[in-house]
């Protein structure tokens, strides 16, 4: 499935199951929410807090995904292609970042 898809998917999606977008700062909101959810699992998993009883330790890719949808809901709503928005993110971080990493001894 290519962004493009995903984004339109995710469209029909909402019109029809899921009746309307919520608006744009609830959704904010919800994708800050999915992102704690993401940190959570990733604190336990990579850091050094344990897992809670009953928490799911396959969840990562459930909560990466739930980042992603809200993120596409903004996106649909807010009129941004995120194919076109990440190939120039891209262009960004190359033009500034080329030899940023690869000069930093401390990657090293």
């Amino acid at each position: 499935m290519t962004i493009a898809e995903a984004q339109q998917q995710v469209d029909e999606w909402i019109k029809t199951i899921g009746v309307r977008y919520f608006n744009e700062l609830t959704n904010l909101g919800i994708l800050m929410e999915e992102v704690g959810e993401l940190s959570r699992i990733m604190v336990r998993k990579y850091g050094e807090q344990s897992f809670k009883a009953g928490e799911n330790a396959d969840a990562l890719a459930d909560e990466m995904a739930d980042v992603l949808w809200v993120l596409i809901c903004l996106a649909n709503q807010t009129g941004v292609n995120l194919t076109e928005a990440l190939q120039k993110n891209m262009i960004k971080k190359t033009n500034r970042d080329g030899n940023r990493h690869q000069l930093n001894q401390k990657l090293h």
